[in-house]
Formats: structure tokens, sequence, C-alpha cells
């Protein structure tokens, strides 16, 4: 490799790793919260499925994750009129698919191979999906690697 190349590869993980980390992994939290409660409702309380169910809870937490992030955790990134931040929120929603693909199939294996309760198996899914949503996030929607202040 280059050694452009390898300073890249350095300089993004360093951004990655860095205290927004800590503040993406509380966003998360609360995210994880809402999506939470809002499957265990969906489930319990209509006829809907655990992986139905979690698209929806999915979406609800979405929403509310891209908020915080947007105004705490990247408030130093992009700009803040209507269309950027309409923009990250697409973007947001489209990486974060990543995300939720690995979350909803460790939660479909957990469920339906190995009988695991759904709240359970959706913890877990939300813990492994973290890594790749906070890469994808920092990298693709707000951008951290750019000077974009």
């Amino acid at each position: 490799m280059s050694e452009s190349l390898l300073g890249a590869i350095r300089a993004r993980l360093e951004t990655l790793y860095s205290v927004r980390l800590g503040q993406f992994a509380s966003v998360g939290f609360v995210g994880m919260i809402v999506d939470n409660l809002s499957l265990f409702a969906l489930v319990e309380l209509t006829v809907l499925g655990p992986v139905l169910a979690k698209v929806i809870a999915w979406e609800l937490a979405i929403v509310v994750i891209f908020v915080i992030n947007e105004r705490w955790t990247f408030s130093d990134y992009g700009s803040t009129d209507t269309d950027a931040i309409g923009r990250r929120f697409l973007r947001s929603n489209a990486v974060r698919v990543g995300g939720f693909l690995v979350t909803l199939s460790v939660l479909t294996g957990l469920v339906y191979g190995l009988g695991v309760w759904y709240m359970a198996a959706n913890v877990v899914g939300i813990g492994v999906g973290f890594f790749v949503n906070y890469s994808l996030e920092s990298l693709y929607t707000w951008r951290v690697h750019h000077d974009e202040r």
C-alpha cells in the first residue's frame, strides 16, 4: 500500500475512535430503548410478529437517533440548512440499512433458529449492528473525515 493510502486509513480510524464514539454509543442506547419498547408493544399489542414489528420499531428508533446525533454527536459537521439536514437524514437511513440487516439477521436467526426470546435476540442484534452503523454513519452520513465544519 502506498504511504498516502495508509495515511488516509489511519486518519479515518483516528476520527472514528474519538470521543464521538462514546456520544454515538449513548445515543444508540436511547435508540435501543425506543426500539425495544416499540418492538415489545408492537408484538404484544398487535398481530405483528417479531420480524415485521422490528422493521417498524427500527424506523422509529432511527428517527430519534438521527435527531439526537444531528444536534449533539455530529453537531460540528455539515451545513445546518434544511436541504442538507434532509440529505443527511436520507443518507442516515440508507447507511443504517447495513446495520439493520445485521440486526435483523441476528434476531431472525436467534428467534427462529435457536428459539431465543425475541427481546433478548433484538438486544444481541443491536449490539452486533452497532459497529456497522457507527462506521457508516461517521464516514458517510456526517463525513467526519472531511473538513465540512
